[in-house]
């Protein structure tokens, strides 16, 4: 029989779980229609399916800019999503006499104040982040001074002003240190700020906590376009455990790939609902009891 283990920490982050309520307490109110999220809420299609279902609009385009998507609604309430948004966003909604419900995370609103008070105090940022990231955009977007750093081959020479180094909250603690450690070599006397958020460092941490288990298998379950799903599988790799399969839903385990597996670990996204580890839990216990 296979053993499932669950990682002791997983699933709906604080600022999820903020972002989901806000938006039902809009329903729930008077105010003006129609309601459109400028965006994905959050990075997982099963909540972003189930809010139009709800008669929300979801207005995403992976291509396009928060600033862009806002050309888009004339009238009604924009719901900024958890990823937070850019100061330029935020006016343009005022200009357009739009009712605004901010959802931002409070974590990504601090590193975006953060950022803010460093370029007043004439510093260049160097935020390390994924680019076309929703968070990314939002604390980078036409901001002279801040350099969007995806890799070591980022980073800009000849910088002769103070240098701040911050980060999005979803990184992995893994890339970031290496990051870190690139840019004090080249810079000694930046100074840094780690902002990867505490459900994203604990989230990893259970993660790292599998190795040496003899886990035979570890499954991410999440959306694959959420950040901090994709980092939870590198974070097992890392950690040497032997295979690492990431999966949206149910619909796509299949028996091959439980073949030989004895030990097997199963984490979720801070961005995915708890129903859908559920069922590939419920799916792995059928497939297992079903070979023998």
């Amino acid at each position: 029989m296979i053993e499932i283990i669950e990682a002791s920490v997983q699933g709906f982050c604080k600022g999820v779980t903020q972002a989901l309520t806000l938006v039902d307490q809009t329903l729930q109110s008077d105010c003006p229609r129609p309601i459109t999220i400028l965006g994905s809420l959050v990075h997982n299609d099963f909540v972003n399916q189930s809010l139009k279902e709800k008669g929300i609009r979801v207005l995403e385009a992976k291509q396009k800019s928060r600033l862009e998507l806002l050309d888009q609604i004339d009238a009604g309430t924009v719901i900024f999503t958890a990823h937070g948004v850019s100061d330029q966003v935020r006016q343009k909604a005022k200009d357009k006499g739009l009712h605004v419900v901010d959802a931002s995370c409070p974590f990504v609103r601090y590193t975006q104040n953060l950022i803010a008070k460093h370029l007043q105090q004439k510093e260049v940022i160097f935020y390390i982040g994924k680019k076309g990231h929703p968070e990314a955009e939002g604390a980078t977007f036409q901001q002279q001074d801040v350099y969007l750093i995806e890799t070591i081959a980022d980073i800009p020479d000849h910088i002769n002003q103070p240098i701040f180094v911050t980060n999005q909250t979803t990184m992995s603690i893994v890339d970031l240190q290496q990051l870190f450690d690139a840019i004090q070599e080249h810079y000694p006397q930046a100074v840094f700020c780690d902002e990867i958020c505490n459900a994203t460092r604990v989230r990893q941490k259970a993660v790292l906590d599998l190795a040496n288990q003899n886990i035979d298998l570890l499954i991410v379950v999440g959306d694959p376009a959420s950040n901090n799903t994709r980092k939870l599988a590198q974070i097992g790799k890392t950690a040497q455990i032997e295979q690492v399969i990431q999966l949206e839903d149910a619909s796509q385990l299949h028996p091959q790939q439980l073949s030989g597996v004895k030990r097997l670990a199963i984490t979720s996204g801070a961005s995915t609902p708890a129903f859908l580890k559920e069922a590939i839990i419920q799916k792995i216990k059928e497939i297992d009891s079903n070979t023998f």
